[in-house]
């Protein structure tokens, strides 16, 4: 096979660029992580499902992954800006609850949900409170040339650095990442390196500085995690469209700052090579804000019977650069989908005779009518990650017939693996809703006499006992190709 070159949208340059690793043969990847101080909603896991599909993309062009994601679990203010309240501290206080307990039970939620969406654990995760030492370190460094001292806080000024907000297209003196208005500022979009803590108050997290005692703003942890871990400049960084406008211009300036670098015009000179952006999840009913108290969080979902594999599919259906629309609709036609392909993958790769490893699968496969489909999966990944167009041609794949099982099972499985796509039985993709009043052995049970009732033609008992499921909350799929199909609803 003719391995199609990788390319990748870059952010900052606003067009596709080919990959070419900082290290030959290794990838690099830093992932902007969450906030723990509330459960993520279904739209800050989108970030993650792309970033996963990114390392199990870099992974089947060949490349030996780095993949670090981040905790942040102090510094992150309420608005995104520099003034409002630590996140962390308000939700410490409300719930009367230590700011370490807080982001520990936060963080345990947040890698349940990394595990139920099939996201492979990267290589580290970084903890910000861990790095406390080299952020001042890093402060102290840039701070003789970039920043300067407030009450509030040691603050960096932009006009230190070429091409700020170069990332953000920003137009205007304020420009899209503009941060909120600060007294004696030199600049409008200057923003917090250190917050000092206010004369008479005590923060629950807080550490002396050259600055005063306090905390590090929530643009500052990052630089110095990917520095740290991955050395600059690294391959490619990784976060949500909403990181484009502040916090990511941020960083880029840090990082431009640490290393003495120039302009923009030079992507390495912001620290990574490659800056790339997954588009919101869209979700009209206002469920996706966390004020808005049941958000809509993994959770809400398997409680109402969908297993979150399907939002993984739902993800995979569209493009990361593309608005996502949120349904339930869509939810559960992502669901049924998802059951159909597994299950009939199931099969093909239960039949390989050999069980090639799934690293030799590329190479394992000669077939003529497989290599046409391992070279359009191969170009729909390598443009720009198009998830799209490889779903297709993967089930392409499933269906196609007399061909070699072996090598079919082996590229089948490949496939699935790159795109994070469990082998699993319909059954176990079945999962009860919170509220269901049945048993599944009683669905069942009704199936079967309802399958007895069609096969006499008995079409009024057959109705009946649909009617009878349907009252309590069981909907029956007629027409599944697969066999009789429910789900609770």
């Amino acid at each position: 096979m003719t391995s199609t070159a990788l390319t990748l949208f870059n952010s900052l340059t606003r067009q596709p660029e080919p990959f070419v690793p900082v290290h030959p043969g290794e990838a690099r990847v830093y992932s902007c992580g969450p906030t723990v101080y509330n459960y993520p909603h279904i739209g800050n896991m989108r970030a993650y499902v792309f970033a996963d599909v990114l390392g199990r993309v870099l992974t089947w062009k060949g490349y030996r992954l780095t993949h670090v994601i981040n905790i942040t679990d102090v510094g992150h203010l309420t608005d995104d800006a520099d003034q409002g309240e630590d996140k962390m501290e308000k939700m410490a206080a409300a719930r009367s609850q230590s700011i370490w307990d807080i982001a520990e039970h936060y963080t345990q939620a947040y890698w349940q949900d990394v595990a139920a969406l099939n996201i492979r654990q990267p290589a580290q995760w970084t903890i910000a409170t861990d790095y406390i030492d080299r952020m001042i370190a890093f402060a102290e460094r840039i701070a003789p040339r970039h920043c300067y001292e407030l009450d509030s806080g040691l603050y960096f000024d932009v006009s230190t650095v070429a091409d700020y907000g170069r990332l953000a297209r920003a137009h205007t003196d304020e420009g899209e990442g503009r941060i909120e208005a600060v007294e004696g500022k030199r600049n409008a979009a200057d923003f917090a390196i250190w917050r000092k803590t206010p004369a008479g108050e005590t923060r629950q997290m807080e550490w002396e500085s050259p600055w005063g005692r306090g905390a590090p703003g929530w643009h500052l942890e990052c630089s110095v995690m990917s520095g740290e871990v991955l050395g600059f400049p690294f391959d490619i960084h990784t976060g949500g469209i909403d990181h484009r406008e502040i916090h990511h211009p941020n960083e880029i300036a840090q990082n431009q700052a640490f290393c003495d670098c120039g302009g923009l015009g030079e992507a390495a000179n912001s620290g990574a090579r490659i800056w790339m952006h997954n588009n919101f999840l869209v979700e009209r009913s206002g469920k996706m804000s966390k004020s808005s108290g049941e958000f809509l969080r993994l959770q809400l979902l398997i409680d109402r019977g969908y297993h979150p594999l399907a939002y993984r599919m739902l993800c995979l259906q569209a493009h990361y650069r593309s608005e996502l629309e949120f349904s339930w609709d869509g939810l559960g036609a992502a669901l049924v989908r998802l059951k159909r392909l597994l299950t009939a993958a199931r099969n093909v790769v239960d039949a390989a005779a050999d069980g090639a490893a799934l690293a030799d699968a590329q190479a394992a496969v000669t077939h003529p009518k497989l290599t046409p489909l391992l070279e359009k999966f191969d170009a729909a990944l390598s443009d720009d990650l198009n998830t799209p167009v490889a779903l297709t041609v993967l089930e392409e794949a499933v269906a196609v017939k007399k061909v070699d099982a072996a090598q079919k099972g082996a590229l089948v499985a490949a496939m699935l693996s790159a795109l994070g796509l469990p082998l699993a039985e319909r059954e176990a993709l079945r999962i009860r809703p919170i509220a269901a009043q049945i048993g599944e052995d009683e669905i069942e049970a009704a199936l079967t006499r309802r399958k007895a009732a069609r096969a006499d033609k008995d079409f009024a008992l057959s109705d009946a006992l649909r009617d009878e499921l349907a009252a309590k909350g069981v909907e029956v799929m007629d027409g599944d190709p697969l066999g009789w199909e429910w789900k609770l609803g």
